[in-house]
């Protein structure tokens, strides 16, 4: 669980759907996360994979930039923003299974080219004609 102190939130006013609630209040919500100061909880090994997988997601200053503003109200968009945030780490620091490399069993070969060989003796016995 990373520390609230990492996170950075500003809010602001949102465009679409409201009528006049839009131009009244700041729902759209702003969300980053400050890597470097998330690099003590997270480790540096996992910021550092954070920061290769996301790294269209990062601003300028290297922090992970999260913006939601689909919902009416400021709690569902921080809600909707810390959602999407840890999805985005969790999928991040997934690691890949590695794959390990195997030949075909010598069954699974034999009846390859026993197959093959029953297909070409299905299209020989359709030649020779009448």
């Amino acid at each position: 669980m990373i520390p609230k102190d990492c996170f950075h939130v500003s809010f602001s006013r949102s465009g679409g759907a409201g009528r006049q609630h839009v131009n009244k209040t700041e729902t759209k919500v702003d969300l980053r996360l400050d890597l470097a100061a998330a690099t003590a909880v997270l480790g540096a090994y996992d910021v550092q994979r954070i920061r290769t997988a996301l790294q269209n997601r990062l601003d300028a200053d290297g922090m992970l930039h999260v913006v939601a503003s689909e919902h009416r109200s400021q709690f569902q968009n921080y809600e909707a923003a810390m959602q999407r945030m840890a999805t985005w780490i969790a999928s991040a620091l997934v690691r890949q299974k590695r794959r390990i490399a195997t030949k075909p069993t010598r069954g699974s070969q034999r009846r390859r080219v026993d197959e093959k060989r029953h297909r070409g003796d299905i299209k020989r016995g359709r030649q020779g004609g009448e």
